[in-house]
């Protein structure tokens, strides 16, 4: 690590509550505004322009409980949020509208956020952890059809479904789920066919994030432990520990691949963001700003390479954002 670790390029203040979750939409074309939406454990989900870095709008739609998953669904005016609450909105946002225009109860308690995926033009799928213990539920969005209900053999002992990651491989290939479970196991299912393809256990502990990269067939988790566990899918669709990364310190809130596939980014629970390349796993910076545990972490969609941005969550209440675009 020969530089010096940057400092942010700016900080979001003015959440007045712990920030869970974050997600960018900066990809339209100008004069397109770049926003970046936030949850927070007050329930409210900000809209920040990224030009005057203020809070364009407030949304309040989850009874005051804490909101942990948001996502835009094709352009940044249809928002899905989820909270504590139990439920699951979709948000219409064109012309200042703040309104939930449908809802999906879950019935499900914990903290595991929901995937989506886009299949067709105006059409999703949607994984969510089910109201019994260890299932996981695959809607069809806006119909909200039940497509299957993802079951683990009787006796796995699995426990709570922790995280949860959709993917195919293009357009023409069936959807698949990666999910991490409250024993440390990492599951590939077969969404179509409603069946599980391969189990690894990556973990001691439950599997708090994970990422994959559908093109290199690699993924990557952590958990409380202080151990990032790199895995990747051969050709059979087996699952196999590629290789395991010693952190300093224990504990991982969230993991993310960066669009391009070559940095991802950890959350920490010692309040630091770590970069790393993805192709060998090496070390590139610590950002160590927060003074409290970093729930999430966040990629911008900026389409010219150069003004992407990196957003972090943390307990303490603000967002940072950093510029740590490489060209390497």
């Amino acid at each position: 690590m020969a530089l010096p670790p940057p400092d942010p390029q700016f900080v979001l203040r003015g959440t007045s509550a712990a920030v869970h979750t974050l997600h960018f939409s900066c990809g339209g074309p100008e004069p397109d505004i770049p926003l970046l939406f936030s949850g927070s454990e007050n329930g409210f989900i900000h809209v920040w322009n990224l030009k005057t870095r203020r809070v364009d709008t407030a949304l309040d739609g989850h009874g005051r409980k804490s909101v942990y998953c948001v996502e835009t669904m094709g352009g940044k005016d249809r928002l899905l949020s989820q909270g504590r609450d139990q439920r699951i909105c979709l948000w219409d946002l064109a012309e200042g509208r703040t309104s939930v225009t449908d809802s999906v109860f879950t019935e499900h308690v914990g903290f595991c956020r929901c995937s989506l995926l886009k299949v067709a033009q105006g059409r999703w799928l949607m994984a969510m952890a089910a109201r019994s213990l260890e299932e996981v539920q695959i809607l069809e969005l806006p119909s909200k059809t039940s497509v299957c209900t993802l079951k683990p053999e009787v006796g796995a002992k699995l426990g709570m479904p922790m995280c949860l990651k959709l993917w195919q491989l293009n357009c023409d290939s069936q959807p698949m789920l990666l999910a991490g479970y409250e024993d440390g196991s990492v599951i590939l299912w077969n969404v179509s066919m409603g069946k599980a393809l391969s189990q690894l256990i990556c973990h001691q502990e439950p599997v708090m994030s994970l990422d994959f990269d559908a093109e290199k067939a690699k993924g990557i988790s952590g958990s409380s432990e202080k151990v990032l566990s790199i895995w990747s899918l051969n050709e059979q669709q087996n699952l196999q520990v590629y290789k395991t990364h010693e952190l300093v310190n224990a504990g991982i809130s969230d993991i993310t691949i960066r669009a391009d596939k070559k940095i991802l980014a950890t959350a920490g629970w010692d309040h630091r963001i770590r970069i790393f390349g993805w192709k060998k796993l090496k070390p590139l910076a610590v950002l160590d700003y927060h003074t409290a545990t970093v729930h999430c972490v966040s990629f911008s969609d900026h389409s010219n390479p150069r003004e992407r941005l990196l957003a972090a969550g943390s307990k303490d209440q603000r967002i940072t954002v950093w510029s740590i675009y490489a060209e390497t």
